[in-house]
């Protein structure tokens, strides 16, 4: 059992061993309980409606989301939540994020959601922008809008490693599904039924094949980025007894990304990471606010924050952000229906870079998906979702096992 440390410094307290972090991180980042929500957090990139090549400008991307912009691109502005609650926030690239309000059911998060995309779309139509429709730009380089002493010293430490890092930061738009981690005693069959399902729905869901201009070869090319860089940083935690535990171990063994300080320069010795930190590698002890801070600068496929977050699907095209999400909840709500999918996907487990490189092309994860999506089907009779809605997610899971064009892929945001 960790001990508990009692030294405080500005409120927060001050880690003088690994095993008070690693009691620490499992304090808050698994909220176990009965699940009852659902959320999710919508990035795009953000294009002139008249020429997608064309550099964003600050400026205009400013006027567009007028009392909805974030601090890091309007440090002085109301930062006013969208009309369905959601928050919007900002990539590097100036890729535009939607953080949606947690919502009981899938109808109310769907209604709330398409309501405040409707809002923000109308915003950069009247701006001349448009969202783009894919999980990475793919009609320019990656080139970085905001400039804050975060995204500097993460720039130099990922430009160090190769030039996956600055792609992830300004030319990837991905969607996040967040769903509660459950009854403490399913918790660890909970956390390897996501990591299971995962590869088989990044090809599933893949939207990501042109990049910057030119075919990429990958059906997701976000995710061979996520995949090229330090996978310390971004690799899977995978399937563990102690789900908690695994993920402090992970967190701690990962190399530090950048220390706060009071000046612009954020930058850390390459290589250290937070329990060397914690041993005394930098020259003041960590504190809890720091560990908090290093856990944001994590990007596994799925990442606890008292939740669940899955990271790995692209962004979707048009209105089908919806579809994986109902997926995911209708299965995780189902308990027979998960172990079925489970089960179908077997073949494909661990099987990331395969899943981004091949997608559907692979036998294995055309079979895998091709059963989810028959598990969906049953699985959301479950759900609230009216029965056309049911309807309309199960035609864009057709659509895709089928390998035609999605919807919206051929047209732009209204």
């Amino acid at each position: 059992m960790a001990s508990v440390p009692q030294r405080r410094t500005n409120g927060a307290t001050i880690l003088h061993e690994v095993t008070e972090a690693e009691g620490y991180i499992a304090s808050i980042c698994f909220k176990t309980g009965p699940p009852a929500l659902v959320g999710a957090e919508l990035e795009w990139t953000v294009h002139a409606r008249d020429d997608p090549e064309a550099p964003l400008d600050p400026a205009s991307l400013r006027r567009a989301l007028g009392p909805h912009a974030p601090p890091t691109l309007v440090p002085d502005g109301s930062h006013q939540a969208l009309p369905g609650g959601g928050l919007v926030t900002l990539e590097p690239g100036g890729q535009v994020e939607i953080s949606s309000a947690p919502a009981t059911s899938l109808t109310v998060l769907r209604d709330t959601v398409d309501g405040d995309i409707a809002h923000l779309a109308e915003r950069l139509r009247a701006a001349g922008l448009r969202l783009g429709d894919s999980g990475i730009d793919q009609h320019r380089p990656p080139r970085r809008l905001l400039e804050t002493p975060r995204y500097t010293a993460m720039q130099r430490a990922f430009d160090a490693d190769g030039p996956h890092g600055r792609t992830m930061m300004c030319s990837t738009a991905g969607l996040q599904v967040c769903v509660d981690a459950g009854e403490p005693s399913g918790l660890a069959a909970r956390w390897a039924a996501v990591h299971a399902l995962g590869p088989a729905l990044v090809a599933l869901f893949a939207t990501a094949r042109r990049y910057a201009g030119r075919d990429s070869g990958w059906a997701s090319a976000r995710m061979r980025t996520w995949l090229g860089m330090d996978l310390r940083r971004t690799g899977p935690v995978g399937a563990a007894a102690d789900p908690a535990l695994a993920w402090a171990r992970y967190a701690l063994a990962a190399p530090l990304l950048c220390v706060r300080g009071l000046g612009p320069n954020w930058d850390v010795p390459a290589g250290v990471t937070f329990a060397d930190w914690i041993a005394g590698a930098l020259p003041r002890p960590p504190t809890t606010d720091d560990l908090d801070y290093h856990l944001g600068t994590l990007f596994p496929p799925v990442r606890p924050r008292g939740y669940l977050e899955l990271r790995f699907l692209d962004t979707q095209p048009g209105g089908e952000w919806f579809a994986p999400v109902a997926v995911v909840a209708a299965l995780l709500g189902d308990a027979h229906a998960l172990d079925e999918a489970r089960a179908a996907c077997e073949p494909t487990e661990g099987r990331w870079r395969d899943a981004a490189r091949l997608g559907l092309a692979d036998p294995a994860f055309a079979a895998a998906a091709a059963r989810v999506a028959d598990v969906t089907a049953r699985a959301l009779s479950g759900t609230d979702l009216s029965v056309t809605a049911q309807a309309t997610v199960l035609d864009v899971l057709d659509r895709r096992l089928a390998g035609g064009l999605p919807l919206g892929s051929r047209k732009d945001f209204a």
